[in-house]
């Protein structure tokens, strides 16, 4: 069991992409810890979890951009687990519009639910892991956050903070033996994509070299790796799972 013995804390993990890295971990003997906007639904699923993997599990519903509510949270998480081994940074939104119709209230919250939130996330866990001298932070960002894309100046922003952020902080602990690291996901089959008309999807298909969408389990392969001591000489990159689409 590859993550034995550890602790991985996942934002954002009721569904899509941040459920499958959650079920991957625990699939491999991780203890697991999610938040979410809702507590009955992460309640819920980590409990799910937590059956389904024979691991131990903790689900919170928590205001991600709230800094003390934040770190309640991870108070609450190592009250109940003891440390934290490995921090995913998964929760985000959406409010797309051109930048000419983009409302400030839109800006706002992408920025604060994608970016503000993982300084609230890192401040937290920082300590802990410097006194332990071991952690994994993996920040899951976007190939839009490289290459930009029409509509979403705001989220592209976030993204590419984040992409920044991981870097600068990466500097900042490695010889700590701290690690942070960026999975900039393409377009991936999650309800958000599935909502997208037909014909939008086909065009972004036609420009993927591979021909299709992501899977949840892609991007949850590069987060395992990443968290891994395979990766124990990788930090302050970006790996883009994205079928070839921006290289």
């Amino acid at each position: 069991m590859m993550f034995n013995g550890q602790v991985v804390v996942v934002t954002g993990a009721t569904r899509g992409i941040g459920l499958s890295i959650a079920k991957a971990f625990a699939e491999q003997g991780a203890s697991i810890a999610i938040c979410s906007t809702k507590d009955d639904q992460a309640k819920k699923v980590a409990a799910d979890i937590g059956s389904s993997f024979n691991v131990q599990t903790y689900g919170e519903g928590v205001d991600i951009k709230d800094f003390d509510a934040v770190g309640r949270f991870f108070d609450n998480v190592c009250d109940l687990f003891g440390q934290v081994d490995v921090l995913v940074n998964n929760a985000g939104i959406t409010r797309d519009n051109l930048l000419l119709r983009l409302q400030k209230d839109d800006w706002d919250d992408v920025i604060n639910v994608n970016l503000n939130s993982i300084f609230n996330t890192t401040k937290s866990v920082i300590k802990r892991m410097l006194k332990k001298k071991y952690g994994r932070i993996i920040n899951i960002a976007s190939v839009v956050g490289l290459m930009g894309n029409p509509g979403q100046s705001n989220y592209a922003a976030a993204k590419g903070g984040m992409i920044a952020f991981s870097k600068s902080v990466a500097r900042e602990y490695g010889k700590k033996n701290i690690t942070v690291n960026t999975v900039a996901p393409g377009f991936i089959e999650t309800e958000m994509i599935e909502s997208l008309p037909k014909e939008y999807l086909s065009n972004i298909i036609d420009n993927i070299p591979m021909s299709r969408l992501g899977t949840p389990s892609d991007v949850s392969r590069a987060v395992m790796f990443l968290a891994s001591k395979d990766a124990s000489y990788i930090t302050g990159q970006v790996i883009s799972v994205d079928g070839g689409m921006y290289m």
